[in-house]
Parts: C-alpha cells; sequence; structure tokens
C-alpha cells in the first residue's frame, strides 16, 4: 500500500516541487479544489478528496475533508489493533504527510472595506481540524504547516525512509501555533466587532520577527514579536543602514517613537533607556534636532534620536557629530542618507506612517494586566488657573509642551522646559523633591525662566519652594493633593502660576 500525503494549501510558493518529490519517493497524493488543479496542471500525480471519500465537496466547498475516511486515516493508532481492525473494516487508509495552510483569514479581513460576511466566509474549518488530528497523531503522521520544513521532510525521507519522531514532535507543535495563531486572530476579530474593550479571555499571538543575540543583558536570551495584523510603530520601521538591532535598542526606540507622536511640528526626541534626555520643537527639523541636542549634550551620546520630519544634509551632518546609536526618520533625502551611512555602525531606520490604538501591556508573575494606552490630550477648557497669577501665552506654549513629555518618562518624573525644548528632566525617583532637584541641577542656569511639568500632583509644598529659589515662572499639574492648598501658597509666594490639569500621568 502505497503512503500518502494529504495537501491542500491556501499559500501555495513551493507546493508544486514537494510534491513532486513525494511523488518520486513513492506517495499518491490527495488534494482538493484550487491545490489539485494547481498539481494536476504542472504534471503530479494527484487524487481528488472526493475519490478517497466517495463524497462530492459541497456548500461551496465548506465541507469536503470532514469525513471519516479522511479523519479516521489521520487519528488512527497504527499500533493499535482495534484502530488497524476499524480501518480495515471501514475501508480507510492511513495518512501519513498533512500539508496544510489555511484560509486567508488575515489577509481578508486587512483589505479595505471587508465586510463582515467575508470575514466569516474566510474561517477555515476543515483546515484547522486536519492540522489538529494530524498533530495530535504525531507519532505516526508528519504535518507541515509551513514551507520553510519542506526540504527537511523530503531529505529525511530520502534518509531514512520516513521523517524522525523528533521532527514530527516539532512539526506537531509548530502546527498548534500556526492554529493558535489562527483562531486568535478570528477571535480577537470577532471580539472587537462586537465593541468588547475588556473580554473575559484575551488571546494575544505574536509572529516570531527575530531571534535576538540576547536580552537586556548578555546572559538573557531573547527574541522579537510582531502583531500579524496590527503591527506598525517600531515593529513596521525599514532598516536601511548599520548592525542588526538589538533587545534594548528596539525597547529604547519604541519609547521615542511613542514620544515623537506627541507632535504635528518638526520635533526631535532623544532618548536613553527609555526615558527622554531631549526633547524639542521648531520651525524645522534641524533646529528642532540642535536645541534637544542642547537640551543634554551629554545624556544623548550613545542614544537615540527620532524626527518626524525627512533628514536633510545639514541635519545629517549635525547628526554624525556624536556617537548614536539609532536615528529614526520618515524619511531622508539620498545626500543625507550617504552622510549617515558613513557611521559604519549607526543603524537607520525609517519610520513607516500609520498608527493603530493598542494595548499597553504589563507582565507579571503568573498574570497580565492590560489597560488603555495613555493617549488623553489636554483640554483648553478643563485647565485651571489655581494661582494669582497667569501663565502668559509663551509660558502656556511650553507648559503644554513639557507635560506632553513628561507623560513619556518614568514616574516619579519632573520635567523642566523653555523655548518648546526641555533643559531639565528628573526621571524615575521614589518622592518627587528629588526629580524636581536633579531636574533643575541638570538644567543649571537655564533653570531660571523654564516652566515645570510634574506627572502627578504634590504631596508637600516643597517642589514649589525649590521651583521658585531656582527661578522657574510656571507650573503644571495635575492636583488632588489634600496639600494643594500648601502648593498654591507657596506659588503665590514665589510669583509663580500654576496651572492644575486634573489628569495625572504615571509611567511605571
Amino acid at each position: 500500500m502505497a503512503k500518502k500525503a494529504l495537501i491542500s494549501v491556501s499559500k501555495k510558493e513551493g507546493i508544486v516541487e514537494f510534491a513532486k518529490k513525494l511523488n518520486e519517493l513513492g506517495y499518491e497524493v490527495i488534494s482538493t479544489g484550487g491545490t489539485y488543479n494547481l498539481l494536476k496542471e504542472n504534471g503530479v500525480n494527484v487524487i481528488k478528496v472526493s475519490d478517497i471519500t466517495g463524497f462530492p465537496e459541497i456548500m461551496d466547498g465548506r465541507v469536503k475533508t470532514l469525513h471519516p475516511k479522511i479523519h479516521g486515516g489521520l487519528l488512527a493508532i497504527r499500533d493499535n489493533e482495534e484502530h488497524i481492525k476499524a480501518l480495515k473494516e471501514h475501508g480507510i487508509e492511513p495518512i501519513d504527510i498533512v500539508v496544510i495552510n489555511l484560509y486567508p483569514f488575515k489577509e481578508t479581513i486587512l483589505k479595505e472595506n471587508v465586510t463582515l460576511e467575508e470575514a466569516i466566509e474566510n474561517i477555515d474549518i476543515g483546515g484547522p481540524s486536519m492540522i489538529r488530528a494530524a498533530a495530535k497523531n504525531y507519532k505516526y503522521v508528519t504535518i507541515l504547516v509551513d514551507p520553510k520544513d519542506y526540504d527537511i521532510v523530503i531529505e529525511e525521507i530520502k534518509q531514512y525512509g520516513n521523517t524522525k519522531e523528533e521532527t514530527r514532535f516539532y512539526l506537531a507543535a509548530k502546527a498548534f501555533g500556526h492554529t493558535a495563531l489562527y483562531d486568535s486572530l478570528i477571535y480577537n476579530y470577532l471580539i472587537q466587532k462586537n465593541n468588547i474593550e475588556f473580554p473575559e479571555v484575551v488571546a494575544f499571538a505574536y509572529e516570531k520577527a527575530q531571534d535576538m543575540r540576547y536580552g537586556e543583558n548578555p546572559h538573557q536570551k531573547a527574541a522579537f514579536y510582531k502583531n500579524p495584523i496590527k503591527a506598525h510603530g517600531i515593529a513596521e520601521c525599514e532598516q536601511l543602514h548599520g548592525k542588526e538591532l538589538s533587545f534594548n535598542n528596539i525597547n529604547d526606540a519604541n519609547a521615542a517613537i511613542e514620544l515623537l507622536r506627541e507632535f504635528k511640528e518638526p520635533a526631535a526626541v532623544a532618548v536613553k533607556h527609555t526615558n527622554p534626555c531631549g526633547v524639542a520643537i521648531a520651525d524645522n527639523i534641524y533646529n528642532a534636532y540642535l536645541k534637544a541636542y542642547e537640551s543634554d549634550p551629554v545624556s544623548i551620546f550613545g542614544g537615540i534620536v527620532a524626527l518626524n520630519r525627512t533628514v536633510d544634509v545639514k541635519t545629517a551632518e549635525e547628526l554624525i557629530k556624536i556617537f548614536l546609536e539609532i536615528v529614526i526618520a520618515p524619511d531622508f533625502e539620498e545626500e543625507a542618507l550617504e552622510i549617515l551611512k558613513k557611521k559604519k555602525n549607526l543603524r537607520i531606520l525609517r519610520l513607516k506612517e500609520g498608527y493603530e490604538k493598542e494595548y499597553d501591556l504589563k507582565k507579571v508573575e503568573g498574570g497580565l494586566l492590560v489597560q488603555e494606552k495613555d493617549e488623553i490630550d489636554l483640554d483648553e477648557n478643563n485647565l485651571k488657573v489655581v494661582t494669582k497669577k497667569a501663565p502668559t501665552q509663551k509660558e502656556i506654549e511650553d507648559l503644554r509642551f513639557a507635560w506632553k513629555v513628561v507623560k513619556h518618562v518614568k514616574s516619579n518624573a519632573i520635567v523642566l522646559a523653555k523655548d518648546r525644548a526641555t533643559v531639565g528632566i528628573g526621571v524615575g525617583q521614589v518622592n518627587r523633591i528629588w526629580p524636581t532637584e536633579q531636574a533643575i541641577k541638570q538644567a543649571g542656569e537655564k533653570a531660571k525662566g523654564s516652566v515645570l511639568a510634574s506627572d502627578a500632583f504634590f504631596p508637600f509644598s516643597d517642589v514649589v519652594e525649590v521651583a521658585s529659589k531656582a527661578g522657574i515662572t510656571a507650573i503644571i499639574q495635575p492636583g488632588g493633593s489634600q496639600n494643594d492648598a500648601l502648593s498654591i501658597e507657596a506659588a503665590d509666594k514665589g510669583g509663580i502660576s500654576m496651572i492644575f490639569t486634573g489628569i495625572r500621568h504615571f509611567k511605571h
């Protein structure tokens, strides 16, 4: 009795050559629909599934492989006497290899103006059933869902007469991953259509983009995975030059891109260890970069710079004056790109347009925290001046700028800004006075005449008092502390204007 291979694929690359090799190795090939026609037209010796089942495809192809002569052939345990007896009794022949990839559900829902009915019709039923059956019975059946595995299967059959059990076990696990991803896409699509924000079950399946040399530290193994539907931001950047991105590169670049999105004006963002170290907006990208660099010329060294305008020659010439890990921009003038490429190891990324709302996930031991991303913006109508002195128009512009930046700084966070550029950033301390002192120290003389943004309210008046001594002229903070009156009193005493937003921006 010839061994049998069942082939039914929507992605057909390499399948004709693979089927021909199976024929040469003595396998009888069974197939369905479009795959059958393709194989037949290309000279493969192939049999229709309906000839095996004795039952035609019905309901527009919805029912064709859901039949005991298929699933019995896949699920029979070959060294179980009762199973073999059942096969003989019902005229079922074992199937040894299954090659399947599923209806293009992902490609369908990514199409513009796709209807729910179209999406539903591209939910595969028979395919996942056969994949699961073959994978469950991996001791006897080889399941293939990825064309990259065709060659190893052919080589093992040539060498050993069959695939090795360890290979079949690996392919079975891979197959369940394939159906898990497929099912998660369907589930999330239908949950979205039902407008359910936090369902009883969350199922996030990601596809591996690359193995990494290591993680945050050399002793940690790591890999990078992409969202198969909503890949954007750092996941969709095109690398134009430089070494492969590391774990920390990707994490830091993501932080830079998220902050960059806050600005419509020409903006430059410098990031180190996921925290901004220099941010500025200006009338053009060159001036924005210079202002961001001058914000903290020490910390920017070895950091990441993200820009939201095309990089011109003048800006490129400035960028290569210091060591940077990555430069990110929506595009680069040809000559500017050549200038940047003079830095052999500089990673140059082209940021593609587009943004999709995603949830913020935080992994904890044994669980997962899921929340909306912090994307709220200030509403001018809700801003409350709480001091005797109101901020000037220029101070309001700087306060709004600082507020956008402080949202992306690890809590407790303080940002000082002047002329729409950061001059001091206090990061991630366990109380609010320390990041204030840190930001003022970094700013030096630039603190005088600057404005201050705090991601959360002041529990005491000490921040305002220190700000007053440093010459800070305006403050923006959420308000809401039981000691707000003390902070307001200190601001009035120091001649500082202060705005309450009613919004907190913790970032842990």
